[in-house]
């Protein structure tokens, strides 16, 4: 087994058998296959281990990380999976992604835009109203106020995303910003998406914050955000390396679940006896290796849509970059880009000294592209947006991950609903993203990952084998 090499070059081996110093001797009684070395995974399997429980994590790929990988191309790191930061609400999942990132972070100020034709756009869009041209302001004014007026007359509020953006923020928000962004993003008719994900994820400024916005005062949206943290080099994965440190032992690498069965109270994994499972691999892809799985349960995991991704690393000559965090691109005269992250001024270890590196992102419904024609057309379109010249373009290249957003359409929750109903009956419990086809950051995979090692701790102290029950 190779052993795993970080950004700088630094090697950080993964044995495959033996105790780690320090660590406490597992409990053989009661042993836990998770599926899947992402974030989800080894933040369990950390626990679990931690607590003295017997733990094998089976990852497919020849490194850790899932959607919180890193790669490194001659000095330039980024991240596979788009733009992450590490922030959080509950400040005990936060300090403890912190404490265990490898190398450290930078706490870094949260300075975000919406780049609309030659303008910077304050965000949230309606908190940066009055940096628009005065007819665009008008226009989103008038708009957000007759929605507003609209709303107090009563009325159930429109179950699609689509006609709910116009109820919510009124014409002129709707066609400047939100629904060309959002058809950028998510690849699928709004109408075709329901509305149960906006809370917590679309920002939702109060009137008085718009008309003060229109009027040239500024405000703020979105304030948990204002303060994030990055590892200082490595790229995201740092976290997930650190995290998954304490457990190296436990990792199989390249070693992906291709079969999982009952075997009375007990399942096999690849033919090895295991008292409970644990799945974060994605759903469609777990019903792959699930001969047990009912058909009703199949038919309803097949039906799940999401968007795939490429993140394009864009390396420039210098490092003369705005002073921004990251910025949504809404027009479709910006190319294919909906977001990009200026990874620079998150760490400047990410780049070769005197160079900058900022990090596109592009969805797709199907599968993601990453070659020559579709590079240029991504560099074309962020030259025209005016964010660099074409001859600042010192490299460019390009990783796509399958499964990177939920899509949320209309029968979506009778969908899930279905779908982790048949894979709990089987007695195998889900976290993580897409093992349960959640909208949920970083910080919210770890949190439900120490909620349900709580749960399997107490359940193996009390002298039984865990059983699924989420």
């Amino acid at each position: 087994m190779k052993p795993h090499s970080t950004a700088r070059g630094h090697r950080r081996p993964w044995s495959v058998r033996g105790k780690l110093p320090g660590q406490p001797h597992p409990n053989t009684s009661v042993r836990t296959a998770i599926l899947g070395g992402g974030i989800s995974g080894l933040t369990l399997a950390r626990k679990l281990r931690e607590a003295g429980l017997d733990v094998a994590v089976f990852e497919a790929a020849p490194k850790i990380g899932g959607l919180c990988c890193s790669e490194s191309v001659d000095g330039w790191t980024y991240d596979v999976a788009g733009g992450h930061i590490l922030y959080s609400k509950e400040k005990p999942v936060l300090d403890w992604m912190v404490a265990q990132t490898e190398g450290g972070c930078f706490q870094r100020e949260r300075h975000t835009k919406i780049r609309v034709g030659d303008r910077w756009v304050h965000y949230p869009f309606e908190n940066g109203i009055g940096d628009l041209p005065k007819e665009q302001t008008f226009a989103c004014l008038m708009g957000y106020l007759e929605a507003s007026y609209a709303r107090r007359k009563g009325g159930a509020a429109p179950t699609n995303f689509g006609d709910w953006i116009r109820y919510r923020f009124g014409e002129g928000i709707e066609r400047i910003f939100m629904k060309p962004y959002n058809e950028k993003i998510w690849k699928t008719p709004l109408q075709e998406m329901s509305t149960e994900w906006v809370e917590g994820r679309v920002p939702d400024a109060p009137i008085e914050d718009v008309v003060r916005a229109a009027i040239g005062i500024r405000t703020e949206g979105y304030t948990h955000q204002s303060i994030f943290y990055y590892p200082k080099s490595g790229g995201f994965e740092a976290i997930v390396r650190g995290i998954g440190a304490g457990v190296r032992d436990a990792v199989r690498l390249a070693t992906p679940a291709r079969e999982v069965r009952r075997k009375g109270s007990q399942f096999l994994v690849n033919g090895e006896l295991f008292d409970h499972v644990v799945s974060t691999v994605p759903l469609p892809e777990f019903a792959k290796i699930a001969p047990e799985l009912d058909a009703a349960t199949r038919d309803a995991i097949e039906r799940l849509r999401y968007t795939s991704l490429t993140s394009v690393a864009v390396g420039l000559k210098h490092n003369d970059l705005p002073p921004y965090s990251w910025i949504y691109l809404p027009q479709h005269e910006q190319g294919p880009t909906n977001r990009i992250t200026y990874l620079s001024n998150y760490s400047p270890n990410v780049a070769p000294p005197g160079h900058g590196l900022i990090l596109a992102e592009v969805t797709s419904a199907g599968a993601p592209r990453k070659d020559a024609a579709f590079l240029k057309e991504v560099v074309d379109g962020l030259v025209h947006a005016g964010l660099f010249q074409a001859g600042d373009v010192a490299m460019t290249h390009a990783s796509a991950v399958k499964y990177a957003y939920v899509v949320f359409d209309l029968d979506f929750r009778k969908k899930i609903d279905a779908s982790l109903a048949g894979v709990a009956a089987l007695g195998i419990d889900t976290l993580g993203r897409f093992g349960r086809f959640e909208y949920v950051n970083s910080d919210h995979c770890v949190s439900r990952a120490f909620a349900l090692a709580d749960q399997l701790i107490a359940k193996a102290k009390r002298g039984g084998a865990p059983t699924a029950g989420r």
